[in-house]
């Protein structure tokens, strides 16, 4: 990270310091002539003072601390990688290849968006239209579309490189396990650098683990243990080593007090972390960046590599303790999860109205439905099933009644704790873990990307496969980190706009994206022109960014796994 941007950051915790002193003395006056606990508010606001001042003196020392390091030669670092890589797996296909046939794919999905959008929209607006012929071409449609699908797919079984995916899948993973194992257990503890992340966050599971996800992508780029404070977390009053392995094995007290005994020198300085939402301006490394070191191979890899890149800190973080471990165990023998399966998440309570919009069970079935009719085209398909998760219980009773045809495995109970007044239970708690688990395990996810579980699932289903890119559907949007920077668009076609809700595209052009609108078009702005505006989603590609993170010299590009001989 540059000097000056950590600059502005001290400038601007400088300046929020002073104002927050100002506030609170302001305060403190006003309340005086109203009662007498003046001096207990005014205890309090020196000691909210006092933590903003060790942020202030913590993020100075990480300032210090990146500029004592010395410079690392990136392009060295990634032509050795990229040797590691080729010298591994001869039989690699080229970059030209991999991206060319994930477009297809990805493009005959936009053309059916489309031309579903247009027949639908034409049932609509035409008076005597013909009904009848008009769901005739659609369903003639519909087996055009999946057909096509299924011999784009095929292409990747008989190609002569699947073997290559999988295996180049689970180097890369391997790397950023050893990685992050490496990062966890110092041989040192007394002497290691830390950043201490507060489970704190007020918000609900998902967004809890984006948030400790984050911690840890600081983590990783600036070379420091990271260390998880947890006791009293809302969830389980023990913290995250009641449900899960800690993250650090060798920097917590028996007793659990873990940053008052560190020594408080410069190369031992503990950094405490803000919450993503409050860092400004936005460190290069955070989401969605990628390491420069593994970007190539990962953009080779994988459809969607931001995706791959943050399931990796979900794969370390969730090792489950061995009791979380037997009872998902025992939940998957108990309702009998067995594939192929659908997993259907379905977010209501006070998700609907504020954050997400109202879809119905018919709008999720419709995309199990057309997942089964695509198997089916190479495979005969026994018995359709469905995993629901929900914090709605009377859906279970809904889908049994509408769709008899199908197997619906789930928890009614998992369902009533996921009610806003027992959220935050133990019996949640675990709910939420095996909801998570069994989605993540299905062949396919149809959900709502607005809701951080679904995202969690869809983020750890990317690390079970070689690439799950594909393999789900939102009803909302596309896939985002909270707190991101912006994802971009790059335009490869040109495109003339059709009314002012379009705009014009050259080749070249930058999009910031909003969303996709599911029907061939895509909302963004333009940075070129500046207007925001829809444009069709098939003339563009993705922009994958990149950041210096840590290099990670010592730790060998093709030493075995130790993750799980150390677990």
């Amino acid at each position: 990270m540059r000097q000056q941007g950590w600059m502005r950051i001290l400038a601007f915790i400088t300046f929020s310091w002073v104002a927050f002193l100002l506030i609170t003395i302001k305060f403190v006056k006003q309340q005086d002539n109203i009662d007498g606990d003046s001096s207990q508010r005014l205890a309090r606001a020196l000691e909210e003072l006092e933590k903003l001042h060790r942020s202030n003196a913590e993020l100075n020392a990480l300032v210090l601390d990146l500029n004592d390091n010395p410079k690392v030669d990136h392009k060295k670092v990634l032509l050795a990688y990229m040797k590691n890589s080729k010298e591994t797996h001869s039989n690699a296909p080229s970059e030209e290849y991999e991206l060319l046939r994930r477009r297809i794919y990805a493009n005959i999905k936009e053309l059916s968006f489309y031309i579903n959008t247009e027949l639908n929209s034409l049932g609509k607006e035409i008076n005597g239209v013909n009904t009848e012929h008009l769901e005739k071409i659609k369903k003639n449609f519909g087996e055009h579309y999946r057909a096509l699908l299924s011999d784009v797919k095929n292409l990747s079984e008989v190609d002569g490189h699947a073997q290559w995916r999988k295996k180049e899948s689970e180097n890369l993973s391997n790397l950023v396990q050893k990685r992050l194992y490496y990062l966890q257990n110092p041989s040192d503890c007394s002497k290691a650098k830390k950043i201490v992340c507060d489970l704190n966050k007020g918000c609900g599971y998902g967004c809890q683990i984006h948030h400790v996800v984050y911690c840890f992508i600081v983590a990783y780029a600036t070379e420091r243990t990271l260390v998880l404070k947890s006791k009293g977390w809302r969830y389980s009053r023990g913290g995250w080593q009641d449900v899960f392995l800690p993250l650090s094995n060798t920097c917590t007290s028996p007793n659990g007090e873990t940053v008052s005994r560190w020594p408080g020198n410069r190369k031992t300085q503990v950094i405490t972390l803000p919450i993503i939402d409050s860092i400004n301006p936005r460190p290069s490394f955070l989401p969605l960046a990628l390491p420069e070191d593994i970007a190539p191979r990962l953009n080779i890899l994988h459809g969607d590599p931001v995706v791959w890149w943050i399931g990796q800190f979900l794969k370390y973080m969730l090792r489950p303790q061995p009791i979380t471990s037997q009872m998902l165990d025992d939940y998957s023998k108990k309702v009998g999860f067995k594939k192929p399966i659908v997993g259907v998440h379905i977010r209501r309570t006070d998700k609907v109205g504020t954050e997400a919009a109202f879809h119905k069970l018919d709008e999720y079935m419709v995309h199990v439905e057309e997942f089964y009719k695509f198997q089916e085209l190479n495979n005969k398909i026994h018995k359709k099933r469905v995993y629901l998760a929900t914090d709605e219980p009377k859906l279970f009773s809904e889908v049994k009644h509408k769709y008899p045809d199908y197997e619906i495995i789930g928890d009614e109970d998992i369902s009533k704790t996921a009610s806003i007044s027992k959220r935050y239970s133990g019996q949640s708690l675990s709910g939420i873990i095996t909801d998570i688990h069994f989605l993540s395990l299905s062949d396919y996810l149809v959900c709502t990307f607005s809701s951080q579980v679904c995202r969690v699932a869809y983020e750890i289903k990317n690390t079970l496969q070689s690439d799950a890119s594909t393999l789900y559907k939102s009803l909302d949007d596309i896939y985002y980190y909270g707190g991101q920077k912006r994802r971009l668009h790059v335009a490869v076609l040109s495109h003339v706009a059709d009314g002012p809700q379009e705009m014009d595209l050259q080749v070249g052009d930058q999009i910031a994206v909003a969303g996709n609108h599911w029907d061939g078009y895509s909302k963004g702005t333009n940075l070129r022109t500046k207007k925001n505006a829809l444009y069709p989603t098939f003339k563009v590609i993705p922009k994958i960014e990149t950041a210096s993170f840590g290099n990670y010299l010592s730790v060998p590009f093709n030493a075995e796994n130790i993750i799980d001989k150390n677990r």
